[in-house]
C-alpha cells in the first residue's frame, strides 16, 4: 500500500505534466511518504474506449487508490479541459473512489487563458468522485523544463507548488484538518 497515488492524465510519453507529477512524488518520498505512480497509459486503449470496468489494470489502480491516504492527479489542458483519455480513465473507476481523500489537482497549459480549466473542468470532475479538492496548481508550459531534474523552473510557481504540496501532506497525515480548514 502506498500513502499517495499519483495519476497522470497525459497520453504523451514525455509530457510536462507527467514530469512535474514525478517531481512532486519525489518530494513526497523525501518527506517519508510512499508513492505509486499510475498513468492513463497503464490501461489498454481498448479497455478505455470500451469502458471495461473489469480491466485487471483498472482493478489494480482502483485498489491502490482505495487504500491510499491521498491522490495527486494531473493533466495537460486540451481544448480548454483535461485530456479525453483521462475522462475515459475516470469513467471506469468506481463512483466514490476519492471519497474523503485529499486530492491535489494539477494542470499544465500553453496559455494563461487556460487557467480556469482547473476550476471549471478538472476540479468538478474530481468532486463527482467525492474528492476533497485542494486549490490545485496550474503551470504554464514555459515554466516547465521536462528534461530538468527539477522541472518547475519559475521560482514563484516552484514555491507555490511546494506550499500546495505541504498542505496536501498535512491533510494526508492529519485527516481531521480537512474538516476544520480550507486549502
Amino acid at each position: 500500500m502506498s500513502d499517495i497515488i499519483i495519476i497522470s492524465g497525459s497520453p504523451t510519453e514525455l509530457s510536462r505534466s507527467e514530469q512535474v507529477l514525478k517531481y512532486l512524488g519525489s518530494l513526497l518520498e523525501s518527506n517519508a511518504l510512499s508513492v505509486s505512480h499510475f498513468s492513463v497509459k497503464d490501461v489498454s486503449s481498448q479497455d478505455l474506449v470500451a469502458g471495461n470496468y473489469n480491466s485487471p489494470a483498472i482493478k489494480q489502480i482502483a485498489a491502490a487508490i482505495e487504500e491510499a491516504k491521498g491522490v495527486i492527479i494531473g493533466s495537460p489542458v486540451y481544448k480548454g479541459a483535461y485530456s479525453g483519455v483521462l475522462k475515459a480513465f475516470i469513467d471506469i473507476l468506481p463512483q466514490d473512489i476519492l471519497k474523503h481523500k485529499p486530492v491535489l489537482p494539477l494542470m499544465t497549459g500553453g496559455s494563461p487563458s487556460h487557467l480556469l480549466a482547473l476550476e471549471y473542468s478538472l476540479k468538478p470532475l474530481l468532486a463527482t468522485l467525492k474528492a476533497h479538492n485542494l486549490k490545485g496548481l496550474y503551470l504554464l508550459d514555459e515554466e516547465i523544463d521536462k528534461h530538468n531534474a527539477i522541472p518547475i523552473i519559475g521560482k514563484d510557481i516552484l514555491e507555490r507548488s511546494r506550499k500546495q504540496l505541504d498542505y496536501f501532506t498535512q491533510l494526508v497525515r492529519h485527516p481531521a484538518l480537512a474538516l476544520s480548514e480550507t486549502y
